[in-house]
């Protein structure tokens, strides 16, 4: 019924027990169903008034995979970096073309602060601003929300906590100059490029150190 548009955004959904009845199905799978349409962002269980149909955006029903893209393993991840190299090249050139003068301001922002932070935490959350705000500038929501999901997991990996700390992070913020300077010139083939190598340079540090994967705080990501 979603499927085929007889149920549209904001709609409410037959009961438990009509459901059941037209569908041919048990009550119980019913419920199961309903569960795991939540869970993918698709309906919303309202307490006292039923079920209803999502906003069914590309960006939401995207974000909801982070559920099950957050229990991923090391190669699966670097598996996904192939993904991540074609969203992140996509963004910094959209971001080339789309951005406004106050967007290099913040971005310049973020990348002098990383090159002035010793903090690994601090460094790591502000590398994440400066890959997500890329991505926001490019003004695409789903492609958006897909970097987000690729990077909830990717975070878990700190590769900043390395005997190579020092390096990683000095070829890290080359990197993100050489995003940074394409998307200021408005250069979006450099962007791309640009984005490409630093997500490649992050798949490498990972094929080599593979660090343990560890818990994620949203005040303390850890950023590639």
């Amino acid at each position: 019924m979603i499927a085929d548009g007889t149920l549209r955004p904001g709609d409410r959904l037959p009961s438990e027990g009509e459901l059941s009845e037209r569908l041919g199905v048990a009550r119980g799978s019913i419920r199961e169903a309903t569960r795991m349409l939540a869970a993918f962002g698709v309906v919303e269980t309202r307490h006292g008034s039923g079920t209803y149909v999502g906003s069914l955006t590309a960006a939401d029903v995207i974000s909801s995979m982070t559920l099950t893209v957050g229990l991923l393993p090391l190669e699966s991840v670097i598996e996904l970096y192939e993904l991540r190299k074609v969203l992140d090249a996509h963004a910094a050139s959209l971001a080339a073309a789309r951005h406004v003068p106050s967007d290099i301001d913040e971005l310049s922002g973020y990348l002098e602060q990383m090159e002035g932070s010793d903090d690994d935490n601090v460094h790591s959350l502000l590398d994440h601003s400066f890959h997500m705000r890329i991505a926001e500038i490019a003004g695409v929501p789903a492609v958006e929300a897909m970097l987000g999901v690729l990077r909830s997991r990717s975070r878990s990996y700190r590769i900043f906590e390395s005997a190579s700390a020092a390096e990683i992070k000095r070829l890290s913020n080359e990197g993100h100059r050489a995003i940074l300077d394409a998307i200021a010139r408005r250069d979006a083939p450099s962007a791309a490029a640009a984005a490409v190598a630093h997500a490649a340079q992050t798949e490498h540090w990972l094929r080599q150190l593979r660090p343990p994967a560890r818990a994620n705080s949203e005040d303390m990501p850890n950023g590639e």
